[in-house]
């Protein structure tokens, strides 16, 4: 069988974070161990029991969150349904606040061999601000515990342009995070989405966030200094030392089959793309009844998969092929034009200056 991304989603996190969209919730108690059982039994059922994982990643939600014993018991349903290829990358996120040595220690001998650290910020003022649990000192322990338990492939999450943010408060968390010399970057420009608290706030006025001009300068510093310290970047938000891409997250922007566990989480398999039920008390009751674990549920028609190899592909410096998505010529000159679009060996990809227009370039395109 041919080997498949495989995601679990666990939906738990010690707080909610005012910016936060994801399917995550603020809960403790038997519903925490009470899921935990549900996503094994339903990686037990799973219809793609036998279909070997090329990776595997842990997301939330916050995986560490939970107790080490139901992460092992999760982790293991998933190698026993899912036989790890040789070189599977296994990986799973963690909040600062949430981690020491010795869980690392567990998780890397029992098979994780990739973290990735949310750390957003290394200014307490502003770990504050977007209700972070954890302090800076926390994120440079868990990256150093994380080396001491054995993985060499860590990444950190920084986020720019956050409320009462400078250019020069920006300088220095980059500066600070480039000198704990990891293997991985994802920088992420803070975006207000709809349903999160800091959306409330910000219609109200509530939220002073840097101007647009000076979001595109701290990308633009973020984009030279990763670099110069030896950071490919590979994808917008995305920057890794040579060989330590991340792979799952390459099969989703390739448009890769990858199946699914867990509340909230999303499968793309056989030409259906399907979201598991969200809430965790009625995913829980789906599982232990039988019943239909879908909340969601799309055909990817011809039209959505070009759609969608755009709005992906070009996100990724590698550029997508001409072939997936047949453009307007006419369309695709203008953009040369304006210099936001390189064309070369049958591929398109954005330039430097085009980054920062990709949703531009997508609507032009399509």
């Amino acid at each position: 069988m041919e080997p498949v991304a495989v995601y679990i989603h666990i939906p738990f996190c010690p707080s909610k974070c005012g910016y936060c969209d994801f399917n995550s919730y603020a809960m403790t108690g038997e519903i925490v161990e009470r899921t935990s059982r549900a996503i094994v039994n339903e990686i037990e059922r799973s219809a793609h029991r036998g279909r070997p994982a090329k990776t595997i990643y842990f997301g939330g939600g916050t995986p560490t969150f939970i107790p080490t014993e139901q992460l092992l018991s999760i982790f293991s349903a998933v190698t026993r349904v899912h036989p790890p290829v040789s070189d599977c990358e296994i990986s799973s996120e963690a909040n600062p606040g949430t981690v020491d040595r010795e869980k690392f220690r567990i998780m890397r001998e029992a098979g994780f061999n990739r973290i990735s650290i949310g750390g957003q910020s290394f200014d307490n003022r502003e770990l504050v601000r977007l209700e972070r649990i954890h302090q800076s000192a926390d994120i440079e322990r868990a990256v150093v515990s994380a080396r001491e338990a054995g993985f060499d492939n860590i990444n950190l999450d920084l986020m720019f342009a956050l409320p009462g943010q400078s250019f020069r408060t920006w300088q220095k968390n980059l500066k600070h995070t480039l000198d704990l010399e990891l293997d991985h970057l994802s920088l992420y420009c803070l975006t207000i989405e709809p349903n999160t608290k800091f959306y409330r706030r910000w219609l109200k006025g509530e939220l002073e966030l840097p101007e647009e001009e000076e979001q595109i300068a701290m990308y633009d510093y973020a984009v030279a200094e990763a670099e110069s310290k030896g950071f490919r970047q590979y994808e917008i938000s995305n920057f890794a030392k040579p060989g330590k891409e991340c792979r799952h997250n390459l099969c989703y922007w390739r448009g890769e089959e990858y199946a699914a566990y867990g509340p909230g989480a999303v499968e793309q398999v056989g030409g259906i793309r399907w979201t598991h039920i969200k809430h965790p008390v009625r995913y829980c009751e789906a599982v232990e009844e039988g019943g239909d674990l879908a909340c969601e549920k799309e055909f990817l028609t011809d039209e959505i998969r070009k759609e969608e190899a755009i709005m992906l592909g070009l996100r990724l410096n590698e550029g997508v092929t001409l072939d997936k998505i047949d453009p307007s010529p006419n369309a695709l000159n203008k953009l040369i034009e304006k210099g936001w679009i390189a064309r070369e060996n049958g591929r398109i990809r954005l330039t430097k200056e085009g980054r920062h227009y990709c949703n531009q370039v997508i609507v032009e395109v399509l």
